[in-house]
């Protein structure tokens, strides 16, 4: 059996990875940001010597985009140097979770795993140096993208409440990509460590692509309101403080490599984490 060690495990996708690891009966160690401070190397190794696991799945991570423009040394802090704290006591034993914003959008189809990465706002630089820790030391990277879980704030959460206070909702409808429910995500990592999939790059989002405005359209039909009441608008519509990519779709060659299929089409994962997703929206009266 395998021993497992999750970081940032109180998160949406650490959540939902304890989540699967525990119903499949594995031996798991869940470390949220109180238990463990990544950027202490010797708490580090401490803790991964005492668990003594198999794999190292770090969730933990600085995900808020626009504040990173202002705050690139901490954000970078979190998702660069406490990657290099793990990588050097884990090596080959780390899985660290990554972004789509390590590209800058400009690609004209979908980017495979070893497209050239050249981001265009601080969150995903610091995102990249977390990927270079761990690919350095013979980890595995899994990028993800347009994440939506129960455990965590997320896009549907933010539709769901907006069609229960607005009659129209503004969404932009220029940028491209995989909305990826964190239940799929981490189930694909465990099928990942069980298959033995080597050291590299794999992408975890969804099959298919939509925009933000198709995603909300979506999610306003499976709550029974009028998908026409989504207004689509261009990103300058709607300016935010850190860049976006206009195109974030990931391809996902990579895991034929290791005998498994990419995760699901997107609108098929939404339609089938939304019984999960229903103590989110349950709150809300439409």
């Amino acid at each position: 059996m395998t021993r497992w060690l999750v970081t940032g495990a109180t998160g949406m996708l650490g959540s939902d990875l304890v989540g699967v690891l525990s119903l499949a009966g594995e031996r798991v160690v869940a470390l949220g940001r109180r238990d463990l401070d990544l950027l202490d190397p010797a708490a580090v190794a401490s803790v991964v010597r005492a668990v003594r696991p198999d794999v190292v799945v770090n969730c933990a991570a600085w995900t808020a985009v626009d504040d990173a423009e202002v705050r690139e040394a901490e954000a970078t802090a979190v998702n660069g140097h406490a990657v290099e704290v793990l990588a050097a006591v884990c090596g080959r034993r780390l899985v660290q979770i990554s972004t789509d914003y390590v590209f800058d959008g400009a690609a004209p189809g979908p980017y495979p795993e070893d497209a050239p990465t050249r981001p265009i706002n601080a969150y995903g630089r610091s995102k990249l140096a977390g990927e270079r820790a761990a690919l350095k030391s013979g980890g595995r990277v899994v990028r993800t993208a347009w994440l939506y879980g129960a455990n965590g704030p997320n896009f549907v959460q933010t539709m769901v409440r907006l069609a229960g206070e607005r009659d129209t909702v503004s969404v932009v409808a220029d940028q491209f990509g995989q909305p990826t429910w964190s239940g799929d995500l981490a189930a694909q990592i465990v099928r990942m460590v069980r298959a033995g999939a080597p050291p590299g790059v794999y992408h975890g989002t969804s099959g298919g692509r939509t925009s933000w405005h198709g995603f909300a359209r979506e999610v306003f039909a499976l709550l029974g309101a009028d998908p026409e009441r989504v207004r689509p608008i261009p990103s300058a519509e709607f300016p935010r403080p850190a860049a976006r990519p206009a195109n974030s779709v990931l391809g996902h060659a990579a895991w034929a490599g290791c005998g498994l299929a990419p995760i699901r089409d997107w609108r098929e994962a939404l339609h089938a984490a939304w019984p999960y997703l229903r103590r989110v929206v349950s709150c809300h009266v439409f």
